[in-house]
């Protein structure tokens, strides 16, 4: 698949996101980016819906977003940022660590997250830092930096 942006704002649709990122249903957790700046920072959305399988058992009676697939959320624009650096090596980037990530309001079925993510450094190519927040209704749920390594 292209990695071929849309003419408007440097968006990306999913489509051109499924060609950068392997993640795949259930786990592809970006629905489209709304800002682009390729190897710096990205601005993108996740539509939360309630038929999602997590909510199955997270939980019945009260559907909370889990934490871990907010954080992934996060990591998977980072992802996007980074598979758009031309300097970098082909291959897979995965967590590395977190740091001073907070939860700090649920996330519902209907919800929509606006995350925005910033790369912070890169080192030898292989790791790197992001910088993210995921905000619902301009209200921060979620802040953090996110480590990747790449796997060979």
């Amino acid at each position: 698949m292209e990695k071929k942006l849309s003419s408007e704002n440097n968006q990306l649709s999913s489509e051109n996101i499924l060609g950068l990122l392997p993640h795949r249903y259930p786990f592809a957790l970006v629905d489209k980016v709304i800002e682009n700046i390729p190897g710096e920072r990205a601005v993108a959305v996740k539509n939360v819906t309630i038929n999602e399988p997590q909510f199955q058992g997270h939980f019945p009676e009260r559907p909370l977003m889990p934490g871990v697939l907010i954080v992934e959320s996060m990591a998977q624009v980072g992802g996007i940022i980074v598979t758009q650096m031309p300097d970098l090596p082909k291959g897979l980037f995965v967590f590395a660590g977190i740091n001073n990530v907070k939860f700090r309001k649920p996330v519902v079925p209907g919800d929509q997250l606006i995350i925005s993510c910033e790369l912070l450094s890169i080192k030898r190519k292989r790791f790197g830092k992001v910088k993210g927040e995921a905000r619902v209704d301009g209200n921060l749920v979620c802040a953090g930096e996110l480590m990747f390594s790449l796997v060979d």
